[in-house]
């Protein structure tokens, strides 16, 4: 308690510095490029030097041996000692919480364990269930490296009476959290607890998914990092749950129809996810009848001028740290009071207080060495991994955004789809009524019923402008 008190206590110091310098800083200063957001702008070139001089290094622990989680070819043991201490505190249980030791033997997919969670995720689903089901299995992180991911998978009661395999839903939570205690996975296997989101539960994705007579695979795709808006990891980890569920039973799991689900940050989960089957987990594309994704963060670049410095810039925020945990270059910029922030016990928040660090309203750009981080060759190097824009999704996309969002334009959707269709995908593209919080409802009905009707064997109408198709395509 006393180490978030000092780490508030230096934030508002850095704040105070900043807005000092801020103040008398030259008035020839740099000035945003043309057509962006003030927010993209740099900052005069002295805050970064003032906010250092202030505030010291926090003493994060030194390491004799980088833990598995933390290592990283190419950096320095420092660095990767710092990586370490920005990543989440262990859940207390093993199933989350250990990484095999042998996990670069193991192939994507590959179960590590299993354990029967009927009871109480039985009763948080509010659907009758046959079984709950943990599975936990061998994974690869953003770059290709041994990881591992966690999914529950839940069976109804009722016998399934539709034509071939029981359909699977992969149901890709907005988790948009910080925190190892914030997933679904640890909810359904301990209980309802202040770290449980709302989001679980509305709107009723997998209640209804169960109550069609449909499998319902809800994957923790943030990964064992908690990489909140990484969609790279979150991609691999999808479709690994997949894999693990036929390796755990094939005959119920390994020939059926499978759909996927996701809105906000579980849209960009499932984004990934739809861009990797090809590539990742082909023998999969022939089972995955549709994706159905809404408020979708499709492009971080456009999300620094709608997010940065406003109410939304503690989710921001939050979502920096986690692609950073994930992509460690992103680490060598940040400052004396970013680490602070990064190492407390801030590092563990879940969405709410995340959201209500939005009353902060403070830029990103006050915790970078860079007066000018989001034209650096970093930021664009994470703009184009997390955008994915060459990548076709190998799976037909149902997508949904709201026309009066100002925090998620629909303008990223928009382009989303479009690049879809010039990639020869089949897309088909709706907007709704309201922002993001009353689109995840005025979007929902028509985006479920979609997925339904694939599900039970309707092929999905390619709605894409025939000149935004290939041309062999026309």
């Amino acid at each position: 308690m006393m180490r978030l008190h000092r780490a508030r206590l230096v934030f508002w110091v850095a704040a105070l510095a900043a807005a000092t310098v801020l103040v008398t800083a030259p008035a020839g200063m740099a000035k945003p490029m043309p057509d962006e957001p003030f927010t993209m702008g740099p900052i005069p070139n002295e805050v970064p030097r003032a906010i250092n001089a202030l505030i010291p290094p926090p003493p994060f622990p030194r390491l004799a041996r980088i833990p598995q989680r933390a290592q990283t070819p190419g950096f320095s043991h420092r660095m990767q000692e710092l990586r370490e201490a920005v990543l989440p505190d262990p859940t207390g249980d093993p199933f989350f919480d250990r990484w095999a030791p042998d996990l670069a033997q193991r192939a994507p997919g590959e179960l590590l364990a299993s354990r029967d969670v009927t009871w109480p995720a039985g009763l948080l689903v509010t659907a009758p269930i046959s079984s709950a089901t943990q599975v936990k299995f061998a994974s690869r992180d953003a770059r290709g490296r041994p990881s591992f991911g966690t999914a529950t998978i839940l069976v109804p009661r009722d016998r399934w009476l539709g034509r071939g395999a029981r359909p699977i839903v992969v149901n890709n939570l907005p988790i948009d959290s910080l925190g190892a205690a914030c997933t679904a996975g640890m909810t359904l296997a301990h209980g309802v607890s202040i770290a449980t989101g709302a989001s679980d539960f509305i709107p009723p994705t997998t209640q209804l998914a169960l109550a069609r007579g449909y499998t319902v695979i809800v994957p923790d795709h943030q990964g064992p990092r908690q990489s909140y808006a990484e969609p790279v990891v979150a991609g691999h980890v999808i479709l690994d749950s997949l894999r693990a569920a036929a390796n755990l039973d094939r005959a119920k799991f390994g020939n059926s129809r499978i759909g996927m689900f996701g809105y906000s940050g579980g849209a960009i989960a499932t984004n990934g996810s739809a861009k990797l089957i090809g590539s990742y987990a082909p023998e999969l594309a022939p089972r995955m009848v549709g994706a159905a994704l809404g408020g979708v963060p499709a492009d971080f670049q456009i999300l620094v001028g709608s997010m940065n410095a406003n109410l939304a810039t503690g989710v921001f925020h939050a979502a920096t740290l986690g692609i950073a945990r994930e992509r460690p270059e992103m680490l060598t910029m940040v400052n004396n009071a970013a680490q602070w922030f990064a190492t407390s016990p801030l590092k563990n928040v879940c969405l709410i207080p995340e959201a209500l660090a939005g009353q902060t309203f403070l830029p990103m750009q006050l915790f970078s060495n860079d007066p000018d981080p989001f034209h650096s060759p970093i930021a664009y190097q994470v703009y184009a991994a997390t955008k994915m824009a060459d990548r076709r999704a190998g799976v037909p996309l149902y997508i949904f955004n709201g026309t009066q969002e100002f925090w998620i334009p629909a303008t990223g959707a928009r382009n989303l789809f479009r690049s879809q269709c010039r990639l020869g995908a089949n897309a088909t593209y709706r907007e709704a009524l309201g922002e993001h919080g009353i689109a995840a409802l005025t979007g929902f009905p028509e985006a479920v019923m979609w997925l339904d009707a694939r599900l039970q064997g309707q092929p999905a109408k390619n709605e894409c402008p025939r000149d935004l198709r290939p041309r062999s395509g026309r």
